[in-house]
Formats: structure tokens, C-alpha cells, sequence
């Protein structure tokens, strides 16, 4: 893969400060001492070493890959130094309880982060994400013994963490698990026997332990979803001291070969093969899935943020190219000689291009937008504030997971398709992003479960507040740019597709009583409905911004709002104007070429056509 690393740093920033106000949160408590120039700096930092150390190592740790010897893996050669400056660098976990080892910023600087390291290199954050998440499970839900033995050690990295739930005969059918947890007479913990697949850096030579959290149903309790209970289950059990102990027979009984991660192991995993593994219970029996949720939020999170994070990679990566790559001359040169210019100047690249620039801003505004929001959840004074605010996250959350890493994947295929024969060959990188991405669509619940999450719960959660709550929101913020000269026309198809989005929701309820299959049938289409809708409305509102701040350059320079002959000449000398002006542009772009697609999928949705449910196949 190309080395290089690019990033648009600016419209990451235009995103935080610009468009959502990231210094608001400096007035919550929780960020007393932070102010916009250490997130700059911090920022700076992780792109300084996402292009001189994660970059440069990608490719050769995808051709190295993963290898499983007497029962332990290793991960690429280079990994071992790499890690221990990752850790070093004080990134680890950026938004997690400095009291442990973590930094405390803002969720938005977080995901601002982890898309600017994911970019880079795909396969190498999946340790520290996964031991992040895990450590803050514990924090949260585990004795205050748990949390001094683990947190510290997982928050820096010294150890390593994972969620194990699937097993082979139950998949994404939780309630079917067949680990079980038998109480050990007069000790604290249980014994664990059982078998999970498909465990991200399940195993590693990174660090001296790893802390596997595991699904399990102790003897006796319910069968189905309400017996499960969640454990502790390290690979080394912990001295008294706190140090890695004897191993906790957990066994790696293999890892897979897969279409693209590969210098990320994922694990089949044994445990108790000698009826001797300890597991430490978190919280309370049979509430298991209600703790590991809290995890795979976290995770649907940052799953989406893989496909902005990949996605806007093979944008970068596209663009660049087609600057430079020469081929045929324009249509519109009438010369004998037809001299052949950038691709870039071809109506059909530029579309392609314009595709994933209009779909990658409009998913990082949304990911970063659910992460900003998370803040008042958490933090806010205001109890009210706080539950609108974990309103909003419950309700676009499966969005961000699903329609973020489809329609990431979406953009590899574009850009493959912008640079030809070389985007399909190693060479470019772009092959690499695409293989890599295609997992974020399927783990932490296939995209088809984060629909029916969508439309079987998060539409009726609280009697569909949440979704009044959102069309609120929306309708607030269109209503009045419906008479904006500039923005008018575009608030009104926003308000269209936000209305068709309602349409297609009331249609589900009166429907689904007759034929409750109906529903599910088109809840895929319902999330790329929705998905289309919340990023148009972003992408508006960052258009605002844009023309807002423009009009300030104008007057600065001293140029006439209304001579747009001074206006063109200022955006081309420009570079603030000119991104600004793009901003509009590409606001533009979304609805008109991309949100129409919202009226197919009502069409489709109103058909009342069952052919997939009804065709034997």
C-alpha cells in the first residue's frame, strides 16, 4: 500500500470547531483545563504519526499478516515496536478516566483521533480499540477490585483486552450461547468452558496479558438472552502482586484467513480445555448482555467511524491521482493537436470524485456529530439535556455502524474505479482498503441487525419519541432556510426527504399489523433512507456555516457580496475561501445528485411487493 497518509485536516476541523461547536464543551466540568489549542496540538500529533509510523508499515504488515505457533499468535514483526510507541506517545485512550491512565478529552476529539489512525492503518487499531472499550466496561460495571487490577494496565496499554460473544453454533444469536460458568465452592470466581470464534486480536505477542471479557450462562440460570452473565477471563491469571501470573487455560485453537485485516488475528478461542479456566463475574448474574451493550455501542461507533475513516483514505488516495494522471484530452478541446490532461478533468472522474467527497464529509459530520453529543449525555448538569442527548445516540447509532461502513465501502469501490487497472493491483493501496473496510459491514451485528435494531426497537423506543424528537430537530432547522436565497430550494428537498423518511415510518406502523414480515423486509432501505436524510441536513448546516464565514472574508477583503466576478477571484487566490466555497458546493452535490435516492426507496417501500418473501427458492 502507499505510504503516504493524507488526510483533509481542515475539514476535520471545520467539522469540530466550525460546524459543532466543539469549545461549548469546555463549559461542562469534565473539561475544566482543555482548551482549542491542546486539541490542536494533540491532533497534530497523531497525524505526524499516523503518516511517519502507522502509514509506512501497512502494507508490509498486510503481506506478513498473522501466524498461530504452539498455540500463540504473532502479529507482523514491526508491530512490536510500533505498539510500544503508540503507547508511548500517550494516545492510547484518549477519551477514557485520566484517573487510570487515560487522557479525558472530548468523544469528539476521540473519533477525530481514531479516524486519523485508522486511516493509516486499519489493522493495527484494533487492539487498542478493543482493549479501550473493554477497560471501560470494567470501569464501569466491575468491583472497584476489578477496576484497580485492570484499568490502569488496559488504558495504557501495558494490557490487552477483547469481547467474546459468538460461537460457532449461534452466531449473532446471542441468546443461543452454550459457554457455561460453573460457581467454584468457596472462591470468587467460576470455571469457564466453552468455545468463541471470530475474536479480534484474540491473541497476541503485544503485551505481557490479555483480558478476555466473555459471554458464559452459569449452571442453572434461564436459557435464552436473560440467562446470560458476562466474566473476567484473562489469558494469565493476576498475582497478588498484579502481575501475570500462571496461563488460565485459554487456548487459541486457530485463526482465520481472511478477505483483508490481516495483520489483525482473529481468533477461535477454547476455554477451560482442562476444566481449569477461571472466569471473575462483572456485576451481577444474567445481566450480561446489558453490560457487553455498553461495549458494543462503543464498538458500532467506532465500526462506522472504519468506513469514514477507509473511505475518505481511498478519496485522498483517488484524488491524488487523478491530478496526475494523464489521459486523453478534453471533450470540449476542439485543437488539432488534442494534448490529454489530468483525469481529473473528465466530467465522469469528477462525478466519481464528487461522490465520495459529498458521501465522506456527510459521514464524518455524522459520526463526529453522535460523538459530540455523547458529551452532554454523559457530563451535562441538566438531567433533560442529558436524555435528549442519549435520545439521539440510541437512535443514530445503528445509522453510523451501518450506513457509515456500507456506504464506506461504497467509496473503495469508487476509487478503485477512478484509478482503473491500478487501483485493482497492490500498488495504489486501494485493493488493501477495500478488503479492509468490508468487515466493518458485517461484525458487531451485520448491517441487516442494526436495521431491524433501527425500525424493531429505536423507532418505538420511549412511544417513538426519539424519532419525534429528530423530525423536531430537523424541521426546526429547514423551515426557516426555506426562504434563504441561496439555501431555499435545497432546505425544501431536505424537508422532502425528511418528510418521505416520516411517510415510509407511519406506513411501517398501520402495515406491520397485517403483516408483521413487511417491515423487516424493507428495514435495510429504511436505514439508507435515514442514513441519506441526517447527512443532507449536516451537510446543510455546515453550508451555512460556510456562506456565514465567507461573508466575513469578503468584508475582511473588501469584496462586493453581490460582484461575484470579485467573489470567484477571491476563492481562486484563496485557499480558506476556496474550501469554504466547497463546502457550499458539496452541500450542493449531496442533495441534488445523492438524496434523491431517498424517493427510491419509498417507491420501493410503498410497492407492497412481498416477491422475496413469497418466491421459493
Amino acid at each position: 500500500m502507499s505510504s503516504e497518509f493524507r488526510i483533509d485536516r481542515r475539514d476535520v476541523d471545520f467539522t469540530l470547531y466550525d460546524h459543532l461547536g466543539l469549545e461549548d464543551l469546555l463549559e461542562l466540568s469534565r473539561y475544566e483545563g482543555f482548551d482549542r489549542e491542546t486539541f490542536q496540538i494533540i491532533l497534530g500529533q497523531a497525524e505526524r504519526f499516523a503518516a511517519e509510523k502507522l502509514a509506512p508499515t501497512t502494507q508490509e504488515a498486510d503481506e506478513e499478516g498473522c501466524r498461530l505457533e504452539d498455540g500463540e499468535v504473532f502479529m507482523p514483526e514491526s508491530y512490536e515496536k510500533l505498539y510500544r510507541e503508540f503507547c508511548e506517545m500517550g494516545l492510547f485512550a484518549p477519551v477514557h478516566n485520566p484517573e487510570y491512565g487515560g487522557m479525558g478529552l472530548p468523544h469528539a476529539i476521540g473519533v477525530a483521533l481514531i479516524e486519523i489512525f485508522i486511516g493509516a492503518h486499519p489493522s493495527f487499531m484494533f487492539t487498542p480499540g478493543l482493549t479501550t472499550a473493554a477497560a471501560h466496561l470494567i470501569e464501569e460495571y466491575g468491583t472497584d477490585e476489578d477496576v484497580e487490577t485492570y484499568c490502569t494496565k488496559m488504558y495504557t496499554g501495558e494490557w490487552a483486552g477483547t469481547m467474546c460473544l459468538t460461537e460457532p453454533q449461534a452466531g449473532s444469536a446471542l441468546g443461543e450461547l452454550t459457554t457455561v460458568a460453573r460457581p467454584v465452592e468457596g472462591e470468587d470466581y467460576f470455571h469457564i468452558e466453552g468455545n468463541k470464534i471470530f475474536i479480534s486480536a484474540g491473541d497476541h505477542q503485544l503485551t505481557e496479558n490479555i483480558v478476555h471479557l466473555v459471554l458464559a450462562r452459569v449452571e442453572g440460570d434461564p436459557e435464552g438472552t436473560k440467562g446470560i452473565s458476562l466474566f473476567i477471563v484473562p489469558k494469565r491469571r493476576i498475582e497478588d502482586d498484579g502481575s501475570p501470573g500462571d496461563l488460565n487455560d485459554v487456548t487459541i485453537t486457530g485463526i482465520e484467513e481472511k478477505m483483508g485485516i490481516h495483520a489483525s488475528p482473529t481468533c477461535s478461542i477454547s476455554f477451560g480445555d482442562d476444566a481449569d479456566c477461571r472466569g471473575w463475574l462483572v456485576g451481577e448474574r444474567c445481566k450480561g448482555l446489558r453490560y457487553m451493550f455498553l461495549m458494543m455501542n462503543e464498538a458500532r461507533l467506532i465500526t462506522g467511524l472504519q468506513g469514514v475513516a477507509i473511505g475518505n483514505a481511498a478519496y485522498q488516495n483517488a484524488l491524488e491521482y487523478a491530478r496526475e494522471r494523464e489521459q486523453g484530452p478534453k471533450v470540449t478541446d476542439r485543437s488539432e493537436e488534442k494534448t490529454s490532461v489530468a483525469i481529473i478533468e473528465h466530467p465522469d472522474v469528477r462525478r466519481n470524485l464528487m461522490i465520495m467527497k459529498a458521501y465522506g464529509e456527510g459521514l464524518r459530520a455524522l459520526t463526529y456529530n453522535v460523538a459530540f453529543i455523547s458529551d452532554y449525555a454523559y457530563y451535562a448538569d441538566d438531567e433533560a439535556e442529558a436524555d435528549r442527548a442519549q435520545d439521539m445516540i440510541d437512535l443514530l447509532t445503528p445509522i453510523c455502524k451501518a450506513f457509515s461502513s456500507d456506504v464506506g465501502f461504497e467509496m473503495t469501490e469508487l476509487a478503485m474505479q477512478v484509478l482503473g487497472g491500478y487501483g485493482y493491483i497492490t500498488e495504489y493501496g486501494v485493493e488493501q482498503l477495500m478488503r479492509d473496510v468490508k468487515i466493518a459491514s458485517i461484525y458487531e451485528g451485520t448491517n441487516g441487525i442494526q436495521a431491524l435494531d433501527l425500525l424493531g426497537r429505536k423507532m418505538r423506543q420511549k412511544g417513538g419519541a426519539l424519532f419525534m424528537t429528530w423530525l423536531q430537530e430537523i424541521t426546526q432547522f429547514v423551515m426557516p432556510l426555506k426562504e434563504d436565497e441561496v439555501f431555499g430550494d435545497m432546505a425544501t428537498r431536505v424537508d422532502e426527504a425528511k418528510n418521505a423518511l416520516s411517510e415510509a415510518a407511519l406506513g411501517f406502523q398501520a402495515q406491520g399489523k397485517e403483516d408483521p414480515e413487511y417491515p423487516l423486509l424493507h428495514a435495510t432501505p429504511f436505514l439508507r433512507m435515514f442514513g441519506h436524510v441526517e447527512c443532507a441536513r449536516l451537510l446543510l448546516q455546515q453550508a451555512t456555516v460556510a456562506r456565514n464565514k465567507l461573508s466575513e472574508i469578503w468584508e475582511e477583503q473588501g469584496v462586493d457580496s453581490d460582484d461575484e466576478e470579485a467573489r470567484q477571484g477571491l476563492v481562486d487566490r484563496n485557499e480558506e475561501a476556496r474550501y469554504l466555497a466547497n463546502k457550499i458546493k458539496t452541500a450542493s452535490f449531496f442533495i441534488y445528485q445523492l438524496l434523491p435516492k431517498v424517493n427510491g426507496y419509498l417507491t420501493s417501500i410503498q410497492s407492497g411487493d412481498r416477491s422475496a418473501l413469497d418466491i421459493a427458492l
